[in-house]
């Protein structure tokens, strides 16, 4: 009888670790198709680098829509994609914008790594939807 009871407990055991391993390849399966990041989770990301003055600082020069206390020595971010109808343009602008006018005053965000080169695409995504 002791024999019978002790392959009860290992079976019931084996059948709980297998039910748990299974419930944790969904979680983990779940988790790494929700950490995706949508193209408005990216649209978001670039605005709050965009807005931020230790970052992106982008109000200091620029207004755009839903900003505060813009500057205004370069032009208002509005209508981007009739500007820059290609969004690798809107980048290279953003990123080193000496490449197109050697004389600008705008910082080489991406040359300098002011921000990252995700940042660098976000602000891209973000400044695109203007």
């Amino acid at each position: 009888m002791r024999k019978s009871v002790k392959r009860l407990f290992l079976a019931t055991s084996a059948a709980t670790l297998l039910s748990y391993v299974a419930l944790g390849a969904t979680a983990l399966t779940s988790q790494s198709v929700s950490a995706a990041p949508t193209q408005d989770d990216v649209i978001e990301k670039g605005r709050e680098v965009a807005f931020d003055r230790k970052k992106g600082n982008c109000l200091a020069c620029h207004a755009i829509e839903g900003g505060s206390l813009p500057g205004n020595i370069g032009p208002p971010l509005i209508a981007m994609q009739a500007r820059f109808p290609d969004k690798a343009k809107l980048k290279t602008q953003i990123g080193d914008a000496t490449k197109a006018n050697p004389n600008s005053i705008m910082p080489p965000f991406g040359k300098y790594g002011i921000v990252s080169e995700d940042e660098l695409d976000a602000i891209t995504e973000f400044i695109y939807t203007l």
